[in-house]
């Protein structure tokens, strides 16, 4: 008797991205949550950036940014590197270099093998590593309990921090840094009154 195999993505009822808030939902939930004001936050969460951005010195910035990422893949492995590059390109649009990472995982461990598990999370280690990025920590959570549409979700989480030279952030918040130009010819000039036909 063949065993059946366990399909990731038959796991979540959203894949990747598409189990977010729209932007409209998500700054209605926003609306009345208080926040501290200060001069060192360059992006918070007003703008709805990849990533926060927090003044450490002239010329230095933390990134953060905190990502989950349901399955869009069913190889384990595969979802884990996904579920990584995803968090890690947060940090990399915000023009910051990944610093450290923490690996959260919630997965319906009834349903899910360990060695899926240990796949997923060995995946996502190896291009956490690549980018060179530490990682220092994480946290499991068992989801025994299935969605509302009856769905039991699997996720996987990484929280970023990153650093970025003041001068490389890239934002929506903030304007873009200078870009120097260098013509290879000779810029040819007209009278703004010469008529064309």
């Amino acid at each position: 008797m063949a065993t059946e195999v366990l399909k990731l993505t038959g796991l979540s009822s959203c894949a990747g991205c598409a189990s977010k808030l729209s932007r409209r939902e998500l700054t209605e939930v926003l609306r009345q949550v208080p926040t501290l004001k200060d001069r060192n936050v360059l992006v918070g969460t007003a703008t709805g950036d990849d990533a926060g951005v927090y003044r450490i010195g002239t010329d230095r910035a933390l990134v953060q940014t905190t990502d989950f990422f349901t399955p869009i893949v069913d190889d384990p492995h595969w979802y884990g590197q996904i579920a990584a590059t995803n968090a890690l390109s947060d940090v990399y649009a915000m023009g910051g270099r990944p610093l450290t990472a923490l690996n959260i995982v919630g997965i319906p461990a009834d349903i899910v093998p360990l060695e899926m598990v240990n796949q997923i999370v060995r995946g996502g280690a190896e291009k956490i590593q690549e980018a060179k990025c530490v990682l220092i920590g994480g946290h499991t959570i068992k989801i025994p309990e299935p969605s509302e549409c009856g769905v039991v979700p699997l996720e996987t989480w990484k929280s970023m921090t990153g650093l970025a030279v003041m001068k490389a952030i890239i934002a929506g918040a903030l304007p873009p840094p200078p870009v120097a130009c260098r013509s290879t010819r000779p810029v040819e000039r007209r009278s703004s009154h010469r008529r064309f036909p």
